[in-house]
């Protein structure tokens, strides 16, 4: 296992000023203005098994935060795909990261099955997301949910942090199981969903 990402992670200053610029840019595409805590990465990303985890995807990596800390505990022969739709993230993470586990990839998380096929995998073993589905138009939000669902493996899980429990339903309704967590040290406090397309 690889405890160390090829390039150090992002500085915080430029980390949050980045993240804070793009807030007031995009509001409707950022959940919140400052990057994700320790605290909230740490409890997000607990269930993954790194030993056994080949293929993870990222919604919404914004300023590399979780890819930092992904590309820190992955396998050696593991593969990142991120998927950001703001250009100035993707430019950012893309110089800010030499790792060559990392694929940025400019587009919208709608297109994970074409994006997946492209990166030459058909499915992943975690899909991590960060993205405000409280804002996205439900059709939308249906279609992103059902192929998220699609593309997991069957062990695999859908990791999602939100800062409501509006998308709650729509994950217990796509998912044959959904587990519920909160972490009140990250600004803003957030709830933290696990889900997986069964039942084991």
């Amino acid at each position: 296992m690889n405890n160390k990402p090829a390039a150090p992670p992002p500085g915080r200053a430029g980390n949050a000023l980045l993240f804070a610029r793009n807030f007031f840019r995009h509001p409707r595409m950022l959940g919140s203005i400052v990057p994700s805590s320790r605290f909230l990465i740490k409890q997000l990303l607990e269930p993954i098994n790194f030993g056994r985890a080949r293929v993870i995807v990222e919604y919404g990596p914004g300023s590399g935060v979780i890819t930092a800390e992904l590309l820190r505990h992955m396998r050696s022969d593991a593969v990142l795909i991120a998927i950001e739709m703001n250009p100035d993230f993707v430019s950012y993470l893309s110089s800010a990261f030499t790792d060559k586990r990392l694929r940025v990839i400019e587009g919208s998380a709608v297109s994970v099955d074409e994006i997946l096929r492209r990166c030459g995998h058909m499915r992943a073993d975690y899909i991590i997301s960060g993205i405000p589905f409280s804002t996205i138009p439900a059709p939308l939000r249906e279609r992103i949910l059902n192929k998220t669902r699609d593309m997991l493996e069957p062990s695999g899980a859908f990791l999602v942090y939100q800062f409501s429990t509006r998308v709650l339903r729509d994950l217990k309704r796509t998912f044959g199981y959904v587990v519920r967590r909160f972490e009140p040290l990250n600004v803003l406090p957030a709830h933290l969903f696990i889900c997986q397309p069964f039942t084991a």
